[in-house]
């Protein structure tokens, strides 16, 4: 990742979008990594969930947007539990996808998915993944 930061990225609209969605403070977190370690998604994603928390806390909204780690989120809640400041990352992490979907920037297209394997996909994780993956 290259990104700076700079002063622009601070308080910016999406940050307080962000917060407001949620419903957490996002500033809460001083960044122990617990919620990381506990993460059964972690070695698949691209930005661990503390870096998560740590990149919407400066406002890097594009480089949030655009990975892959706020859809590989199972919403297991093990972060959640884990956090000693009570930041609710699960939400943090929900609310980024909202604003990408709201965006109208669909992830999972079902027109996409081969025949073959579409009539191999259960139907509840079908419609998990589409209530997940668009708006």
């Amino acid at each position: 990742m290259t990104a700076h930061i700079t002063r622009h990225h601070l308080r910016t609209a999406f940050v307080t979008k962000v917060q407001r969605l949620a419903g957490q403070n996002l500033m809460a977190c001083y960044q122990c990594g617990k919620c990381s370690a506990g993460c059964p998604m972690a070695s698949y994603m691209d930005i661990l969930p503390n870096q998560i928390i740590r990149l919407a806390q400066l406002g890097f909204e594009e480089e949030l947007l655009n990975s892959k780690a706020i859809w590989m989120c199972a919403s297991c809640l093990a972060c959640n539990t884990r956090c000693p400041k009570g930041v609710r990352i699960a939400e943090v992490i929900e609310a980024l996808r909202q604003i990408e979907l709201r965006a109208r920037h669909e992830h999972l297209k079902v027109e996409d998915i081969p025949p073959e394997v579409l009539s191999k996909i259960p139907p509840i994780a079908l419609i998990s993944s589409l209530r997940k993956f668009t708006s």
